[in-house]
């Protein structure tokens, strides 16, 4: 995979306050020793994220339709508007362990042409991670190792890692659900072939979320979305709450 290049995808909506730390990790040598193109597709942000982010990423998509875009259209209007081989798409909070591990592991685990897709673990900011944050992770992340090993595939949305043709092959993203786009592609890329966990390297997240609506509210939902889209192929929830 040496000539293959990475397109980092990142959806948007409103992220003034932490969409600069996000693009800074990926300063001009990272980008240059492992050939990215970085993509913000914003959602029809109100604040100021389109003009902190216009002059340092490649491209910036825009939503400019009278209705509400959900993250699957803005990741699927980000792939669109790509070139790499590999795309990864991060949420707008995240940040990665160690990016030197991340990329040349990526390069070296996708010389297996069986391996369409990689799941990472998550966890929340260090500096912010209280005990509920690391019980929490530590289950719900080898629940995601045991699904895509054992059973169907399974990625969580902080961070999808995708072979270009098997993205486009499967149509990308579900637009038509609000909540659990990240269970169902993983769950249909995981029908094409193997969904590799990328143990050695954490992608670490805000946990605004999870203290806005604690944990049990926010795993409900994802647990409630997940087997709705499995037996019935649409999302509990209709809209996918904001939390900035």
């Amino acid at each position: 995979m040496d000539s293959d290049k990475f397109s980092i995808i990142i959806p948007a909506l409103n992220e003034e306050k932490i969409i600069q730390q996000v693009l800074f990790q990926f300063d001009e040598i990272i980008k240059k020793d492992y050939g990215l193109e970085i993509i913000v597709s914003d959602g029809g942000s109100k604040d100021k994220t389109i003009d902190l982010v216009d002059h340092t990423v490649d491209k910036v998509i825009i939503h400019k339709e009278n209705f509400k875009q959900n993250i699957a259209r803005g990741r699927n209007q980000g792939a669109r508007n790509s070139l790499g081989d590999v795309l990864i798409f991060l949420n707008a909070d995240t940040l990665i362990s160690d990016l030197n591990v991340f990329f040349d592991s990526v390069k070296r685990i996708l010389e297996n042409n069986s391996i369409v897709a990689i799941a990472c673990p998550v966890k929340v900011f260090p500096e912010e991670e209280i005990l509920v944050d690391k019980i929490f992770h530590f289950c719900y992340n080898n629940y995601v190792r045991l699904l895509n090993k054992f059973f169907m595939g399974m990625g969580r949305g902080e961070c999808h890692i995708i072979r270009r043709n098997n993205y486009f092959n499967i149509g990308g993203y579900n637009e038509k659900l609000a909540a659990g786009e990240d269970f169902e592609l993983y769950k249909r890329l995981r029908k094409t072939g193997k969904i590799h966990y990328l143990k050695n390297c954490v992608i670490y997240e805000s946990p605004r979320r999870y203290r806005k609506f604690g944990y049990m509210k926010v795993f409900s939902e994802w647990l409630l979305n997940s087997f709705s889209i499995f037996l019935f192929k649409r999302s509990i929830s209709k809209d996918w709450q904001e939390v900035r």
